[in-house]
Formats: structure tokens, sequence, C-alpha cells
């Protein structure tokens, strides 16, 4: 088990530049706004020849109850509980305030392993504030610049000790025979399945994830717009491993107007263009409106594999009539996507869960399918034979060849004499008949045109008279 390290203080003390710094780029959402950190964001972070898990933290605030703040400080309690060490942070440039102090006694009681970094302390306008950090009882303060990567030294000087130790203890826990019997050429487990969840604000998407891994993971309420980061949880599926990603409500570009939500609804599109299945959350009281659908075509551009999930389902009256609505808006609205799976669910009360991630895993394996060349040309040779391309300025469009050039999103080139010239049309009849016939139902199909009167050229294969 890796050395975990929490990054805590109050808010605007650059914990997520820090964070952002040990893992070596940029993850967590940067701002001079405070109280940016909502969820607690892990990381690998690195530090010379020290690897360590490294989680960034929501400011600390004094508050208890069920407001938003309070349950941004539980989220922040239970990543000191989860560490083998804490990074407590101080803005020496401010100097101590009472927000400090009370946290400082909070970690005392926690009997958390506690290293005081004073930050901001490039030149001399932090002295005042390291030299008043003594205050707090947790000896020497480690100056350093998150922003500009200074005293990096010396917080590896910190952090050394503490990482070797636990290193010696695991080793010698774990016995020398295991040691020495474990294979170096062992195969490594399968890299886990990439999986976002995306969708309006307040459709549900925090609350389905701590639903799927059985825990509070992630900051879920009434409120709209609680998830900023794109929060990335690892679990296990039936044997499968997921990586499942967490991310901010989309609106509408043009209602868009504070910098941090444009920073959090780019940060989930990155998600979308990394992911390899994107769960589409829609609310079942108003099923894909013009923003899903929005959402919906940036997958399908993106050439990523799309489930779309209906949350609160228990809540639906005529589930009958109101599936049905909902598959006839997909047929009108995403034909370029026809047989998207759809599966109803309640993140409340777990009611679907399950079919969701089967249809996720499933729908990979179709994403990931590659179709041989020799198949794939007997199928044209029957499409061109039950439907003839269209004369285009008195010539007949010839189909010449095809072959599968990539998979994840199934891609094809299609050679043939007048490639500028291929009707829309005709393209839609060839891309229908290949999601129809080779089962490629709910995924992205790229077939790009182009131009040979030789197939074979270049291949090193003569043409048979």
């Amino acid at each position: 088990m890796a050395f975990t390290l929490a990054i805590v203080g109050r808010p605007n003390t650059g914990k997520s530049t820090l964070f952002n710094r040990l893992v070596g780029r940029r993850l967590a959402i940067v701002d001079d706004t405070p109280g940016v950190t909502r969820d607690r964001r892990e990381g690998q972070g690195r530090l010379g020849d020290l690897s360590f898990a490294v989680i960034d933290t929501a400011g600390f605030e004094d508050v208890r109850g069920e407001a938003l703040a309070a349950r941004m400080r539980a989220q922040t309690e239970q990543a000191v509980a989860d560490a083998d060490a804490v990074l407590l942070l101080v803005d020496a440039r401010a100097g101590l305030t009472p927000l400090d102090q009370s946290f400082a006694r909070a970690l005392r009681k926690s009997q958390a392993r506690v290293l005081l970094v004073a930050n901001k302390s490039e030149g001399r306008g932090g002295e005042a504030g390291r030299l008043d950090a003594f205050r707090l009882g947790f000896g020497e303060p480690i100056p350093i610049s998150a922003e500009h990567g200074e005293g990096m030294g010396d917080l590896y000087d910190a952090l050394a000790p503490l990482i070797r130790a636990k290193l010696a203890e695991e080793t010698a826990s774990a016995g020398e025979e295991s040691a020495e019997t474990e294979d170096p050429r062992a195969a490594r487990p399968p890299r886990p399945l990439q999986l976002a969840v995306v969708g309006r604000p307040n459709v549900g998407k925090s609350t389905l994830i701590n639903r799927l891994i059985g825990e509070e993971r992630l900051l879920t309420g009434p409120e709209a717009g609680i998830t900023r980061d794109a929060i990335t949880v690892e679990w296990t599926h039936r044997g499968r491993r997921l990586r499942l990603v967490d991310t901010a409500g989309l609106r509408r570009r043009s209602k868009v107007v504070e910098k941090l939500e444009w920073l959090s609804g780019e940060d989930t599109r990155e998600a979308i263009r990394f992911a390899e299945v994107v769960v589409l959350v829609l609310d079942s009281a108003d099923m894909l409106e013009k923003q899903d659908l929005a959402i919906a075509r940036q997958v399908e551009e993106e050439g990523r594999a799309l489930v779309i999930a209906v949350n609160k389902w228990d809540l639906v009256q005529d589930t009958k009539a109101a599936l049905e609505k909902l598959e006839h808006r997909l047929e009108i609205s995403l034909p370029q996507m026809r047989g998207l799976p759809v599966i109803p669910l309640s993140a409340k009360t777990g009611r679907g869960l399950d079919r969701l991630l089967d249809a996720a895993i499933d729908l990979v394996e179709v994403w990931s399918r590659r179709i041989p060349t020799p198949a794939l040309n007997r199928w044209l040779q029957v499409m061109e034979e039950a439907h003839p391309p269209p004369l285009v300025k008195g010539r007949r469009l010839k189909l010449r060849y095809m072959s599968q050039v990539k998979s994840r999103p199934p891609t094809f080139n299609l050679f043939c004499n007048l490639p500028q010239e291929m009707p829309d049309s005709y393209l839609r009849y060839l891309v229908n008949g290949l999601r129809g016939d080779f089962e490629l139902p709910g995924v992205p199909l790229r077939v790009v045109l182009k131009r040979s009167d030789n197939p074979y050229a270049g291949t090193g294969k003569r043409k048979k008279a």
C-alpha cells in the first residue's frame, strides 16, 4: 500500500497549487477565489525519487451541521483519517488566522502525523508569517512556494524518512519468501476501464457514483453545481477494474458567465476526451433536453462509447410511456448513434446500477471490435448489389475496397473513384448497414472516403486480371 499524504488547511492557502506541483500536471482547478476545491481529489505524487499518493482537500472551515461547508469539512476529516501524514498549509504572507489555530487544534486531537508548511514564502514578504506559524505547535514550518516550485528540497527532506520507513515496514511484513517467489515477468493486470459520468447540474451524478462504490466518497446535496473538479475514483465491478470520473454539470456555454464554471466545464470536456465509456445521466422529470443532446453529440464527436442513464426512475408514474418517448427522441435526434443502451435507474435506491455497469462493459467490447477485411469486402459487394451507388455528373460511383484501420471507435477506409462526390444519403446507408450487419449498436462509426483506382497500389500485391 502506497504512502498517503493529505494536503489540508484553511481556504486559499494554495493546497491545489501544491497538489498540482506534486502530481506534475494540472489536475485540480486553481483560482484566487476561496473555496474552489470541494471534493477531495487523489493523485500519484512524485518528489525526486519519492513516490506517494497525495490527496487535495477542501479548505477547512469551523462549521458543523448539514450545510455545504460542513459536508466539505467531513470530507477533509476523512482524508486526514486515511493519510499516513498530513501537510498543514498556512499562508506565510497573510499570517496566522483563528481558523488556522482551530484546524491545528483539531489535528492535534486526531493524532495525525503533521508537517507544517508555510506556503507563499518566496521573497521577504512571508518571513513574519513563517515565524508566527511556530505558535501552532508543530515545530519549524517548511518554507515553500508551491506556485514557483521553491522549497521542494526541504519538503523532500521532511517526507523522505517517513516514506522510506513505511516502505521498509511493508517489505518486512511481506516477508522475504514472497519477494523471492515473485515473478517479475508476470503479466500486469489489465488497466482499468475509464468511465466518465456526465450530465447537466443536479441530475445525481455524484450520488450515482457514491451508490456504486458503497460509500459517501463524493460530496452531494440539494445545491446545484457542488462538483467543480473532475474527481476520479478507482473501483472494481465483478472482477473488472473501473476508474469512475465524476464531473461538474455542463450548462449551455451561453449561460456560463463565471470563470470557475468555465474551468469546471473544461475539466468535464477533458474527462470526456480521455474516457472510454461516457455515462450521460438524465433526470427522469425532463429527459433529453437540448443541453443533454449537446453533451451526447460532443461524446459522439470525440468518438467515445455512450450509455444513457435515466436517474430518479422511481419517481416516474407511467414508465412504459416515458421509455418509449425517450427512445423515439433518441432515434430522431441521435441517428448517428443508433442503438444506444438506455438504463432506467435510481441512484437513491440502487435500482438498475448493475445493469448500467454491465451495459458499459459490453459496450466497450463493441467499441473495440475489429472486422476482418475479407468479411468487410464481401459485405460491401452485397450492399452495392442491393442498392447501387447513384450516378454523379453522368458517372457511376464505384466502390473499390474497404478496410478497418482502427478501433475505439471503429474507423474504416472506403476507397472509391469519386470520394468527393459521394452523397451523404449513400454514406448513411453504408454506415447503417455496418452497424446492423456487424452488430455495432450505440458506438460512433467513422467511414473515411479515399480516392484510389487501384486499392492494391503500394502494398506489393497485384490485382489479378
